[in-house]
């Protein structure tokens, strides 16, 4: 077998993953602290945790059979930013948001699919039994991080996040449960020392202890899942950021160690990188569908992008920012009326209201 494991770790990397770890089918030791917060509520809206809780607490219940787990690695660290031009025209400038960095892709669920899918047949065939596989890009009922934790992939920070040796926070990952008995990986010890700075960053309290998540306060959350209305106290800590949210994954001084993105350095989406909040609010459903073709945004519909703009617009624009948000506030979706009326009031409270003209 661990002839096996040396060709499957090969082909992998030849499939553009950044790592492959492996760890037995036994379920999680971290099961009932996934089960208390369920029990807790801080699952918020995801009430498809609740639904196959009993699967995620044992993958053996995914597939029948299932005596080990592969866990795959994929890169997403951005390139170095660079500053705005100075030069640039401040006339032509308009406010900006901020997407999550995993997010300025094209969806990575279509884009490992694929080579998911590949690695699969190549173990079954492989392993030169009657063993049955099956793949997973962030899509099964199986507590992942815990299993990568104990795959030796990555250990889970106190921000909840995966944090690796190689890659820092800026990874994706993927797994294979397989009917194939294979020598698991020695598990991941955590490396976060007395460290709090991914605490300290999360801008709404989201991170009330370490190693606590309350997704009820989590901006990717609020952006992301949520469908209906942002809570009004939680909108001014949303800042500019208008799907997703990174400050927790930037703050780890492990990133200082991020190996650079192989598989999704060629799909990257630049003009996601500070998309101007003006023209996101003028999209109507056809240039919403256009522009974000491919794209994990177009998972929370125009209503919950222009949702999302609207309450950023709130916290960061100014007088240039009203007319726009006044054509927003009649539009036909409640969701965005009602978030662009809070918008409008919000920059008149803060710019005064003679200065909205």
């Amino acid at each position: 077998m661990s002839d096996l494991v040396d060709r499957l770790r090969n082909r992998a990397r030849e499939l553009g993953f950044d790592a492959c770890r492996i760890t037995s089918a036994d379920p999680p030791a971290s099961a009932p602290h996934f089960l208390e917060a369920l029990e807790e509520g801080r699952h918020a809206g995801m009430e498809w945790l609740a639904r196959n809780a009993a699967k995620r607490c044992d993958p053996r219940q995914v597939l029948p059979g299932a005596r080990s787990i592969i866990v795959l690695a994929i890169s997403y660290t951005p390139p170095e930013e660079t500053a705005p031009d100075p030069a640039a025209d401040a006339a032509e400038r308009q406010p900006t948001g901020v997407v999550a960095r995993y997010a300025r892709h094209n969806d990575y669920h279509d884009l490992l699919a694929g080579p998911l899918a590949e690695l699969t047949r190549w173990l079954d065939a492989e392993a030169q039994t009657t063993n049955r596989s099956l793949g997973y890009v962030d899509t099964g009922p199986i507590l992942e991080r815990d299993l990568a934790q104990r795959a030796g992939l990555g250990f889970v920070g106190r921000h909840t996040n995966l944090i690796s040796r190689e890659l820092g926070n800026w990874f994706l990952i993927a797994e294979i449960l397989t009917q194939a008995d294979l020598p698991p990986d020695p598990p991941a010890r955590n490396l976060c020392g007395k460290c709090t700075r991914c605490l300290d960053a999360c801008p709404t309290g989201a991170l009330p202890a370490p190693f606590t998540l309350d997704a009820r306060r989590c901006i990717s959350y609020l952006t992301i899942e949520l469908k209906g209305s942002i809570p009004e106290e939680l909108r001014p800590l949303i800042g500019d950021r208008i799907f997703g949210c990174d400050d927790c994954l930037a703050a780890c001084p492990w990133n200082r160690f991020a190996a650079e993105a192989r598989l999704l350095a060629s799909h990257r989406r630049p003009d996601l990188d500070s998309p101007g909040l003006l023209d996101l609010l003028a999209l109507d459903d056809a240039g919403f569908r256009q522009r974000f073709a491919g794209s994990p945004i177009l998972r929370t519909k125009r209503r919950g992008l222009l949702r999302n703009v609207a309450v950023a617009l709130g916290n960061v624009g100014g007088k240039e920012s009203l007319a726009a948000l006044a054509v927003a506030a009649q539009d036909p979706e409640p969701l965005i009326r009602e978030h662009a009326t809070w918008a409008i009031d919000r920059i008149r409270s803060r710019i005064g209201v003679g200065g909205a003209g």
